[in-house]
């Protein structure tokens, strides 16, 4: 994974790191690539490490900033969907991009606000466009400010605290980081891979 592998990143700048990243991821179009559920269920493994190992997070510290940056991002998102939107969404040189934002506009329109916005943060690419997408269709601030707080709160805390439990309950498990990091990320493409087909069956 290189530079984007969630233990290098974690071990090489902490608390701190894990905000920045979930910030970028949720908050800034060029985030959609970053490994959000990867680094939070790493964050959680790495705080059931005894205090004396050098990749030992704190538990207090992982919760408090990865909820930080996936509300904060999400926020700051939503407004720049809100100012600059459509210059920034439709983006036909960046296929990817319109991919995402197809699949973004899929489960808005599938699902309504609340429920998209809040399920909109268990699927990779899609938590990263839903927030300027919401913005620039007019999703009300208030409600949306309501939905994202509860879905970044359930993802974040969720995803976190799953590693943390899994870490406690087996002893040794940061010796089978890579694996485990493996199937979270496949399992986070589920939904994708879901969606995808539903939108080829209707097409």
């Amino acid at each position: 994974m290189g530079v984007l592998d969630p233990q290098h990143l974690l071990a090489s700048f902490g608390a701190v790191g894990l905000f920045v990243i979930l910030f970028a991821e949720t908050g800034l179009l060029i985030g959609f690539f970053l490994p959000g559920d990867s680094l939070l269920f790493t964050a959680g493994l790495l705080a059931a490490t005894p205090a004396t190992s050098a990749a030992h997070l704190p538990l207090g510290q992982a919760l408090i900033a990865g909820a930080a940056g996936a509300l904060i991002g999400a926020q700051v998102g939503y407004l720049i969907g809100r100012r600059a939107g459509p210059a920034l969404l439709d983006r036909p040189d960046r296929p990817k991009l319109q991919a995402g934002v197809r699949r973004a506009e899929l489960v808005l329109a599938r699902y309504g606000h609340g429920r998209a916005v809040v399920l909109a943060r268990f699927i990779p690419v899609v938590r990263t466009l839903m927030n300027p997408l919401a913005g620039t269709v007019g999703v009300p601030a208030g409600r949306f400010t309501l939905w994202q707080v509860v879905g970044g709160l359930v993802w974040s805390l969720g995803v976190t605290l799953a590693g943390y439990v899994l870490g406690t309950r087996i002893p040794g498990i940061d010796a089978y980081l890579l694996p485990i990091i493996a199937v979270v990320v496949l399992v986070s493409l589920i939904p994708v891979a879901v969606e995808l087909l539903r939108a080829r069956r209707s097409s």
